[in-house]
Parts: C-alpha cells; structure tokens; sequence
C-alpha cells in the first residue's frame, strides 16, 4: 500500500529537475499522475522513462500561459476522472538585472510565469476541489520568497507573492478537507541551474561564475552543499499524503539550514 493510493496528482513542468522527482516520487506511492511540459517529444521520453503505463500521462502545454495552467485541470480529470494533487511547480529566473534597468515586459513575464501561472492553476483547482471537499494543492516556491538577492527582483517578488497566495487561499477552504502549501528549495543543481546561473551570478556581482554562485548558496546552508531534487519530493509527497491533512497556509524550507527564521 502506497500513500497515495488512488489519489491523481498534476506536476507543472514535471518533465525535469524538481517536477521530475515530484512526479516520480508520487507515482512510487501508488499515485495516477499527469505530467506537464512544453515539449511534446521530451513528454513522451519521460513517460517512456517512467514506464507506468497507463499510471502516467503528459500534458503539453507552457504552464506560464492561462490555457495551459487550467487545461492540465480538466486534462487530468478527463484522463483520470479526478483531481486529488494539484503540484504547481514551474517557474524559475527568468530575467537577471536591477529594478532599475529591468523592462516592463521582463517584469511581466516573471509574473506571469511564477505568480499568475500559480494563481490560473490554483483558482481551477479548487473549483474542482471544493465540491468534493478534498484535495492539496502544493506550490514550489523558494527561500528568495522569504529573502531577496541583488539581481533577480522579478524572481523575488514573484516568489513573494505566491506564498501570500498560498496563506490566504488556505484560510479559505481549511475547513472543508483542502490544504495549500508551498515548498521553498533551496539551491539545487539542476539542468536549469545551470542554464541560468551564469547569468544569476553576473547579476549578483559575483567573481568566480556559477561556481562562486554554487559556493554561495552552498556556505549560507548548515549542510554546506546544495540540496537534492529528491529531498524536496520527499516533502511534496508527505503533504500530498493523509498525515499531512491539518498543515496548511504553511512554506517548508528544504534548505539544508538557509533560512534564518
């Protein structure tokens, strides 16, 4: 028996990195789960890695687009009959300068891929939620929603935003069997790490690259490396699972030790 046994679960951008162990990890605890992503041949590469069969389903979609963060809703349903798991995981830094040389479409697309992206996704979910007065809803947030770093506001903010989100759609329906929460990873080396690192650790005015930027995050934890995508798979499916049923509103740092408070 599994912990997530018939329950359906939907992962944004759950074709790699942290959304790839989500949607593993839900799947090895007895889980039906529809994974999303933009590219249809890399969606089906990642179901034939997965092989489970008809457990699995992928969603194509840009999960940054309102189409695409309500449509895997419906598609989940439709496909499983239900939605118990809602994962909004895609975002990332998109744009690395200050506040004052950032455009008003940099600005626009990091909101709309770390906050309204959430928001779409989240506002479908629940009115699917709600009557069946059941379901988690789980965001990926990160540790710069409680900090701040030179160089990545939009990211910042964003993150800022969706955790508020997470407290007060959680004060909504805490009554009726739904939880909402965020995760807050910490740095983890991820292929999309290191796509954007370089320019992350420019922006920050950091001598030395992405290794001065890994070395960074690294010294500011308790564990003093970077964390696992598995570690915070671990904690998405405790709160998909029944023990987590009376934890809401809540942001879990998997930080290894980074965030002060």
């Amino acid at each position: 028996m599994g912990k997530l046994d018939g329950k359906v679960a939907a992962v944004t951008g759950g074709t790699r990195s942290i959304g790839r162990a989500m949607a593993d990890a839900f799947l090895a605890e007895g889980a039906k789960v529809v994974v999303n992503g933009r590219d249809e041949a890399k969606g089906q590469a990642c179901l034939a890695e997965m092989n489970a069969g008809d457990n699995a389903a992928f969603y194509q979609g840009d999960a940054s687009t309102q189409d695409c963060a309500e449509g895997i809703v419906d598609f989940a349903i439709e496909t499983y009959g239900q939605l118990d798991i809602m994962c909004l995981n895609s975002g990332g830094v998109l744009n690395t300068a200050p506040v004052a040389d950032m455009s008003d479409e940099e600005w626009k697309l990091e909101v709309d891929w770390n906050l309204n992206s959430v928001f779409w996704g989240m506002r479908k979910s629940l009115q699917h939620m709600i009557p069946r007065e059941a379901g988690r809803i789980i965001v990926t947030s990160s540790v710069e929603g409680k900090l701040g770093k030179p160089g990545i506001p939009g990211y910042s903010a964003t993150k800022h935003g969706v955790n508020g989100l997470v407290k007060a759609a959680a004060q909504e329906v805490g009554t009726i069997g739904i939880t909402v929460n965020s995760i807050l990873p910490g740095l983890i080396e991820t292929d999309i790490v290191r796509d954007t690192g370089p320019d992350s650790a420019v922006a920050m005015g950091l001598e030395g690259g992405y290794d001065a930027l890994i070395e960074m995050f690294a010294e500011e934890s308790a564990i003093k490396r970077p964390n696992k995508v598995e570690e915070v798979a671990a904690v998405a499916v405790m709160l998909a699972s029944d023990a987590a049923k009376n934890l809401t509103g809540m942001m879990f740092p998997v930080d290894g030790g980074t965030m002060p408070y």
